[in-house]
């Protein structure tokens, strides 16, 4: 994919000290901002390389590994999806996204990481119930946190991946499920997710004296029908993992959709959903952009991809020590560069120029300065 004209670091270049300004983002959204200006700039350091056939020069910056940078994930999601599938079990999967009310978009602003570990417990509550109620089995999920829409606005819902399999209080594995499209009835899942959601969100504002300042938007998001969307399942394993993978490692938008920073205003492109997910295009001040971008910045150390049920670290270490599950195969050590090139087909060591030579390091080339000073700092030393 050739290289984007705009990116993500451009906007925060452009904007940033008039969003510092105006909208007062914290230390550590200021840390992640700063992370994606320095990614892949001679700020952090890297290595020249030189072609063993046509003798060319290439330079390389080190990445800034951060979570949220557009340029960062490739890499991770292709060792993620290798890594689940040896975890996965020879079952049918369903995808399943839970959703709540775009009202409680307030309270969630209230205390984000609160909000989204509570997200992420009722929705296994959720799946746990079903999984006893409807099978008598514990079942088992990988869920993944996602936190935009396509216009970069506050959209909280959780992407799972649930096998058709559980374990029965004796300890057997019993396959569930049968012919039909869904696991469980959706309809069902939306009203069980919403009563235990908003029961959490009540005893919340009930503990923080704030029940009356927010009754109307709980007395809304009570009445209005929360989508649960269940897809029919995948029969092999690897395509639902892989289809999974596709969500795991996204960020809230990337360097490719930005179509022009222009005056004061970033134009990038999204898709309507309302109207037959057509592609249009949205402007948003530089400023506006940043406090949206910002919005996605997930608190800090928090987990967004979640295994539970039969799929837990906890449950996978138990088995294995009580040998009811086959040990991993140790595998042959490999690089970093070695492993990429066996996942996506890309040799970060060949020659990008004559196609033929292989580059070799010749010199590292040390960070400039650490990267901890301050961005302002940073743009006023730019060009």
């Amino acid at each position: 994919m050739s290289r984007p004209q705009f990116e993500v670091a451009d906007v925060i270049k452009q904007f940033a000290n008039e969003f510092y300004t105006t909208c007062k983002p914290n230390g550590y959204q200021r840390k992640v901002l700063r992370a994606l200006v320095l990614c892949r700039t001679p700020a952090l350091g890297g290595h020249k390389d030189k072609c063993d056939c046509c003798g060319r020069e290439r330079f390389s910056y080190n990445s800034c590994r951060n979570r949220h940078c557009p340029k960062c994930q490739s890499s991770r999601q292709a060792f993620w999806v290798e890594d689940l599938l040896e975890a996965t079990l020879a079952v049918k999967h369903y995808h399943i996204v839970f959703t709540i009310a775009h009202e409680l978009n307030a309270i969630c602003l209230l205390d984000s990481k609160w909000f989204y570990a509570k997200l992420f417990s009722c929705v296994w509550d959720t799946l746990r119930q079903f999984g006893y109620t409807h099978f008598g089995v514990e079942t088992g999920a990988v869920c993944v946190l996602h936190t935009w829409g396509q216009n970069l606005s506050l959209h909280p819902h959780i992407h799972c991946i649930v096998p058709a399999a559980g374990e029965t209080l004796a300890g057997n594995m019993k396959h569930i499920g049968g012919s039909g499209k869904f696991l469980y009835p959706v309809g069902q899942l939306s009203l069980v997710f919403r009563g235990k959601m908003m029961e959490c969100i009540k005893s919340r504002l009930k503990k923080q004296s704030l029940p009356g300042q927010y009754q109307g938007i709980v007395d809304t998001a009570w009445k209005k029908p929360w989508v649960v969307f269940c897809e029919p399942s995948l029969a092999k394993p690897e395509h639902v993992v892989k289809y999974l993978g596709q969500y795991t490692h996204r960020v809230a938008i990337t360097n490719h959709r930005i179509l022009s920073i222009h005056g004061d205003s970033v134009t990038f492109m999204h898709k309507d959903y309302g109207d037959n997910a057509r592609q249009k295009p949205v402007n948003l001040t530089g400023t506006e952009f940043l406090r949206r971008f910002c919005m996605h910045i997930l608190p800090r150390r928090f987990v967004k991809i979640r295994r539970y049920g039969i799929y837990s670290s906890r449950e996978r270490a138990l088995k294995n020590k009580q040998g009811l599950k086959t040990k991993l195969t140790v595998k042959p050590k490999e690089t970093v560069q070695e492993r990429i090139k066996r996942l996506t087909g890309f040799d970060v060591y060949q020659c990008p120029f004559c196609k033929q030579g292989t580059m070799h390091t010749v010199e590292v080339l040390p960070r400039i300065r650490s990267p901890d000073y301050s961005l302002a700092f940073f743009l006023q030393n730019q060009g």
